[in-house]
């Protein structure tokens, strides 16, 4: 029997996901929560002021631009690799394999990233209630155990218990807009934010930046096709929604803490949570609706937090899955468990490998906001546009070579496409740019960091011979 028939027979993913369900699962990556209380500040305080609601505004722009080609191409991609099945289409296998390689990195950082503040938001939250203080690394260690045994089991059980997560912290959230919009704010309720003289002001890119890395997550829509009801519809669907979504939250949210602490403060306010001196979003929470709503965010910080490992654990065993299944990795991590019908192998090797980043972030002592999230985040940040740039290439090379497929469609399959490979462009430059920000002003650890993806990214592509091209072609 053929190495390709024998990939065939490979056990397939199953389960029930319906559009809500996906697009819980992307939101709940993107960790809302998270996002309005962390980087909403960064925004306001780094990027362009006032203005940063007008650069959340700016990259849902640009994601949903990317999201027309993606899902024009979405029909014609039978496999659930997401980006990296997009772009072996579009570009060949060697570019697919490195983005692949490219996206595992990026995930598998940020993954690592989000444990550190994981663990320091836990222990924050144990000590503001009167309790000890123990290392961050243990409270980190206890969700890597919590996630394990979730993404273990079957899809439907995780797509739950983030379902809940997700509206309860979407809720409370819209609940303190509303209420800080019903009182009028600190100044009155106004749209000076996204006036071109406050939004077209410097540190826009940085605010765009950040608002970027609040996308991360994005392709979670098609990583699980084979577990979702009639993906053809399934998945363009849950992928216009999540963008939508998502962006009219974190735009909406942006301005309202905005006109909660005042037009003329709020810099001041953004730059006090930097500072580590005051906590914007708790802040505006206590005065708008009172020390229990303040008191129920911070724990809905921790589900947020939660949720969002619990994502990405699932989108890097899925990548894994599919990799293995295909040949291009260890064949025991495209196991399916018999019960569950999860990918079991794939979710306990990347178990085991956050716990060992987690072990080795902790023997050296990093702090884990600032260097093991804030080294991870800027990591996974160039990752993550440099995988989207590449599927909207792929996208236009696809449709270029098929243009059978494209009669009729050529705003969806072209012109649209071509321009969100220059609008990430862009954003990418912008990402590199303002690099050192992201890594506290160190020229050799941003240089170090900013590597990485592209090492992922040429190895990935060097690793394919000709047998294996052969194999793979023969395969589809």
């Amino acid at each position: 029997m053929t190495e390709a028939k024998t990939r065939q027979k490979t056990a397939r993913l199953s389960g029930n996901l319906g559009v809500g369900s996906i697009v819980f699962m992307v939101i709940a990556a993107a960790a809302p929560l998270t996002v309005i209380g962390g980087n909403v500040p960064l925004a306001i305080g780094i990027g362009n002021g006032v203005g940063a609601p007008f650069g959340f505004l700016i990259a849902s722009l640009i994601l949903l631009v990317f999201a027309v080609g993606f899902v024009a191409m979405t029909p014609h991609v039978k496999e659930a690799g997401a980006f990296y099945s997009y772009i072996s289409q579009g570009l060949g296998l060697r570019a697919g394999m490195g983005s692949a390689y490219l996206a595992l990195v990026t995930y598998t950082a940020i993954q690592a990233g989000v444990y550190g503040y994981m663990g320091w938001a836990v222990n924050d939250l144990v000590v503001h209630y009167g309790g000890t203080a123990h290392p961050w690394w243990m409270y980190s260690v206890l969700a890597i155990a919590a996630v394990a045994i979730l993404g273990y089991r079957h899809i439907d059980l995780s797509s739950r218990i983030l379902g809940i997560a997700l509206v309860l912290e979407i809720g409370v959230v819209l609940i303190m807009n509303f209420s800080i919009l019903s009182e009028g704010g600190a100044q009155g309720v106004s749209l000076v934010s996204f006036e071109p003289k406050t939004a077209f002001t410097h540190g826009l890119g940085m605010s765009v930046l950040f608002a970027l890395t609040g996308f991360i997550g994005f392709e979670s829509t098609a990583i699980f096709r084979d577990e979702s009801r009639n993906p053809e519809k399934t998945i363009p669907r849950a992928t216009y929604l999540a963008v939508i979504i998502i962006g009219v939250f974190y735009t909406f949210s942006a301005w309202a803490l905005i006109t909660g602490a005042g037009y003329t403060r709020s810099v001041a306010v953004a730059n006090d949570t930097l500072n580590g001196t005051g906590n914007m979003l708790l802040d505006i929470a206590r005065q708008y609706n009172g020390a229990l709503m303040s008191n129920v965010i911070q724990v809905l910080l921790i589900s947020s937090i939660f949720a969002c490992v619990l994502s990405f654990h699932n989108v890097l065993s899925r990548y894994q899955y599919v990799l293995a299944g295909q040949g291009f990795m260890p064949k025991f991590l495209s196991a399916v468990h018999g019960e569950h019908k999860s990918p079991c192998n794939a979710s306990l090797a990347q178990s085991a490998t956050a716990l060992l980043l987690i072990t080795v972030c902790a023997a050296c002592k990093l702090q884990p906001l600032t260097q093991v999230f804030g080294y991870m985040a800027a990591v996974s940040t160039v990752g993550i546009v440099l995988l989207m740039l590449l599927t909207s290439v792929a996208v236009v090379a696809f449709f270029k070579k098929n243009t059978a497929l494209a009669a009729g469609k050529h705003w969806r399959t072209r012109i649209i496409p071509a321009i969100s490979v220059l609008a990430l462009s862009v954003s990418l430059i912008m990402v590199l740019s303002n690099f050192t920000t992201l890594t506290g002003g160190s020229m050799f650890i941003s240089t170090l960091l900013a590597i990485i993806p592209v090492a992922a990214l040429v190895t990935g592509y060097s690793v394919i011979n000709k047998r294996q091209i052969l194999v793979a072609s023969t395969n589809t």
